[in-house]
């Protein structure tokens, strides 16, 4: 009998699962992670099994405080204690030097190991009962839309799991910023949830990597990633529209309304790009279901978390 994955809020069962080395899938403030024994390299192997995820993309750990970092980290700088003070927990991932604890799976045989403390606090009370930190990716298959609801991961993995964490809807709804350094200086490798204004504010001026599209240095580096099963196409919705005339087109826009097309949906009226970003992976999915032939859509202002929000349509566009 095929079986389903049961979804509930019983932190007892997670924890039981994942340290019988199973597979949980968990919510976090940025999208649901599917996550393992972040130091159980069979675990870890099943992760990428589930995921159909090339080995070469390396995972992101995941603990409950900086203290923590310690036990899988051999130097912390400066800059990163000043990150994790003043955003964890939250949506900032750093990449530090590891230690021979963590596999090198779970790095893709990097020397670096990406670790962060996620704000949601059922995954933050499941993480201080357990004795091992968790690897989690997004909760979906590799390179299409990441879950921000439990429903998301059901429809999508919850006949390859065993218990879905529900924690609501993920109240940011893309996945973490991450921050690396090299010869001493802070380098952004991948843009998301945390602004880099906001990571300017406490560490100065730091250089975004542009996305990589092969042997990432990061998790979610690769070109490809986040894109919907119908061909999506990013530009200018007015001429786009001129360009596919008879097609039956859905429209992700940002603010506009477009109620001649066959469906629209709007990120923000309020031209929010927080709520945006909330929102861009549901209505992805959404438009993804609608029937439509092909999604069109409009980058958003670069400014706060726009700069993920493009990154993120770059990536699910052609």
């Amino acid at each position: 009998m095929k079986k389903t994955a049961k979804t509930g809020t019983n932190l007892t069962t997670a924890k039981h699962l994942l340290e019988q080395g199973k597979i949980v899938a968990i919510p976090t403030e940025t999208v649901y992670g599917l996550a393992a024994n972040g130091l159980n390299t069979d675990s870890v192997a099943e992760i990428f099994r589930i995921k159909k995820r090339p080995s070469f993309d390396p995972l992101i750990l995941h603990t409950y405080s900086f203290d923590c970092l310690t036990n899988f980290v051999t130097s912390i700088p400066e800059q990163a204690r000043l990150l994790a003070e003043t955003f964890w927990p939250g949506p900032l991932t750093l990449v530090l030097p590891k230690k021979d604890i963590v596999p090198d799976l779970v790095t893709s045989g990097l020397d670096r190991v990406a670790v962060r403390v996620p704000n949601h606090p059922l995954t933050l009370q499941l993480l201080r009962s357990l004795s091992f930190p968790l690897a989690a990716p997004s909760a979906n298959p590799f390179g299409y839309i990441s879950p921000t609801r439990a429903q998301h991961v059901a429809d999508q993995l919850g006949d390859d799991i065993e218990y879905i964490l529900d924690g609501g809807p993920c109240d940011i709804g893309v996945e973490s910023t991450i921050v690396g350094w090299e010869d001493g200086n802070a380098i952004i490798l991948r843009v998301g949830g945390l602004s880099v204004e906001a990571i300017e504010k406490v560490i100065g001026k730091v250089q975004v990597q542009a996305v990589s599209s092969s042997t990432p240095a990061a998790p979610g580096m690769l070109k490809s990633h986040y894109a919907p099963g119908i061909p999506m196409v990013a530009g200018n919705i007015d001429d786009l529209l001129q360009e596919h005339t008879g097609k039956k087109i859905a429209v992700l826009s940002f603010q506009k309304a477009y109620p001649q097309v066959y469906k629209n949906v709007i990120l923000s009226e309020n031209h929010s790009t927080i709520e945006a970003a909330k929102y861009l992976f549901s209505a992805m999915r959404e438009l993804d279901q609608c029937g439509a032939e092909i999604i069109l859509t409009e980058f958003v202002p670069e400014e706060g978390l726009g700069k993920a929000i493009n990154d993120r349509l770059r990536r699910a566009s052609f």
